[in-house]
Formats: C-alpha cells, structure tokens, sequence
C-alpha cells in the first residue's frame, strides 16, 4: 500500500474512532488534537478531502465536521479495524459466565445479555440447528373426563404444555401409567429427536392400546416440535435508544424490525461465517430499507449457526468484532 493511502486509511481510522465516541463531526483540528497523526493539518485537510471525493467521508451541513459513510465504515472494517484480543478478565468472565450453563437455552440467555452488555448492542442468537434443549420429565394430568393436560419440562427447568381431548373411560391410573412409559422413553432426549422414539414406543403396545395411547403421543410430538422451530434469542433492545441521536430517525425502524422474526431469520440465513469467523455487514448490504443506518456484526458459531450484534452504523467495530469473535468460540467450545 502507497503511504499515501496509508495515511488516508489512518486519517479515516480516527475519524471513524473520534465519531463513535462523541457522536460529533469530526474536524481537522479535533483530529490533529486528538490524534498523532504526524502530518500538517494542511495535510489532514487534504486528505479529508480526498476522502470525502472518495465517498467515504461526508459533511452533514456547512461549517461542519466531516462524518463516515457506510463505504467508509466498510473501508475501515476492511482495512483499518483490527480485533483487540479480550483481557484475561473478559476472558475469565465469559467462560465463568457460560460453562455452567444448565442445558442449550440456559446457554443461549447468557450468551445474549453477555453480549449486550459487553457491545452496548443488540445481541442476537439463532437458536443451534442440530442442538435443542433435553427433555427432563413429561407429566399427564386428567382434568376432566375427555380432556387431559400434557406437560413438557425440560432440563432448564421451562415448562410448555397443552390441553388435548382423549376419549372418555380411561381412569387417571391408566395415564399415570402411560406417563411413567412415556418418560422411559423420552426422558434425556432433544426435543428434536423424539419421532422416532416415540414410533418405537407406540410400536410396542399391543394393537388395542395403540389408539389411547396416541392420543397422547402425537400432541407431545407436536407440543415439542414448537420448541424445536428455528428461533432467534435476543437481548439489549434497549441499549438501542441510548446509542441513537435522533430516535424516530435511526431506533424506530429497528425496533419494527427487531418484532419482525422472519426479517431477522432471513439475516441469519444470509450470513456465511464460518464457526469463529466474523462478518459484518453495513447498511445497504443488509437489504432492507429500514436498516439503512444499521450495521450486523456476526459470526458463526457450532454446527451452521450464527450469533450477533445489530445497532447503528456508528457502532464500535473493533470491540464488536473482538466480542462477537470471542463469545462465538467458546459458545462452540461449549457445545462440543
């Protein structure tokens, strides 16, 4: 690289820096105060120039600083930023925080608000492709002659359940029974995983018993399959309205899109991060016209999944990417 478009690079580098940390304009002066940037300022300001002929840089209104666009933003990311390793304390903080994880979704909670808190971002988890929480117990409770209540609990300790019709005659001893089968042949297993066991255990029962015991079966299949849909974990939403100078400008299209969870499904899909690896993608790349002054940080993490970070343009890269990095391997060492 030319030492010119070395010094350009680090030119925008501190504007970049000194714009994420006052949310102001950046000038020449405050560069030059700021900065050892070991140039004249009739240096700087040329550069600047040229920076801005290159659309990287731009001037809001006249009289002001100059601000990064996202083509600067990518520059930057592209060129400039480099990942910071954590601290030994972040480090330490993080795998106490994850390794006692009680089971996937206990891991996957932590994992969100330990990023939101560490980025100041929104924190984003697609839920693991192949990795669902473990059933710990499935309990059958009549409440009335044809209705029964099927209740899922898994190893977390969360509790999903659903009231089925069943056909009258069959005292609560009989599904007290069927429960005790039932767990024999789920307990332990992913809610992901339970087709073919319970095929098996339907299998098994005499033909006459087959039907009642169905009834039962087919809910819990279907009760678990709810559990089992891609989903995203998220946290931080409010660190939104403390980054944003102008809230109806940048949080309010953010917030539609962060209810949104096919938008934010169809972000994952699009992200080809390799476990560890990180990816950002900044304002148009994101196609969607309500995330023009947002930007994702994200990479991939376990089997084919992905966590990350979204806020605005002006958003710390190098801590987010140093974050999003960090977390992602162990949240994969952990799920090894």
């Amino acid at each position: 690289m030319r030492t010119t478009d070395a010094r350009k690079l680090q030119i925008l580098g501190a504007i970049v820096e000194d714009y994420v940390s006052t949310r102001e304009p950046v000038g020449s002066k405050s560069l030059l105060e700021r900065h050892e940037l070991g140039v004249s300022a009739a240096t700087v300001r040329n550069d600047m120039s040229v920076l801005e002929e290159e659309g990287l840089i731009h001037q809001p209104h006249t009289s002001a600083g100059r601000v990064p666009t996202d083509k600067g933003y990518r520059a930057f990311v592209d060129h400039v930023a480099t990942v910071k390793p954590l601290s030994a304390p972040e480090r330490r903080a993080i795998r106490l925080l994850l390794e006692d994880a009680g089971d996937v979704e206990e891991l996957l909670a932590r994992t969100v608000r330990l990023m939101a808190q560490l980025t100041q971002q929104v924190a984003m988890v697609q839920y693991p492709a192949r990795r669902q929480a473990r059933i710990r117990h499935v309990e059958l409770v009549k409440v009335a002659d044809s209705l029964l209540l099927v209740v899922l609990i898994t190893e977390s300790g969360r509790v999903d359940q659903r009231t089925v019709p069943v056909a009258a005659g069959r005292p609560a001893e009989y599904y007290e029974a069927l429960r005790d089968q039932l767990n024999r042949a789920v307990s332990g297993r992913q809610v992901t995983d339970l087709a073919v066991p319970l095929s098996d255990f339907l299998e098994s029962l005499a033909p006459p018993e087959r039907p009642a015991a169905a009834e039962v079966a087919e809910p819990l299949a279907a009760l678990a399959a709810t559990r089992a849909e891609d989903r995203i974990v998220m946290a931080g939403t409010a660190n939104l309205a403390r980054s944003a100078e102008d809230f109806s400008r940048e949080v309010e299209p953010l917030l539609d899109v962060l209810e949104e969870q096919l938008v934010l499904l169809r972000l994952f899909t699009e992200m080809h991060a390799s476990p560890g690896d990180v990816e950002v993608r900044i304002g148009s790349e994101l196609h969607d016209s309500a995330l023009h002054s947002a930007a994702l940080v994200g990479a991939g993490y376990g089997s084919g999944s992905h966590l990350a970070i979204l806020g605005p343009s002006r958003m710390d890269y190098v801590a987010g990417i140093s974050t999003v990095q960090a977390v992602a391997r162990y949240v994969s060492r952990f799920l090894e």
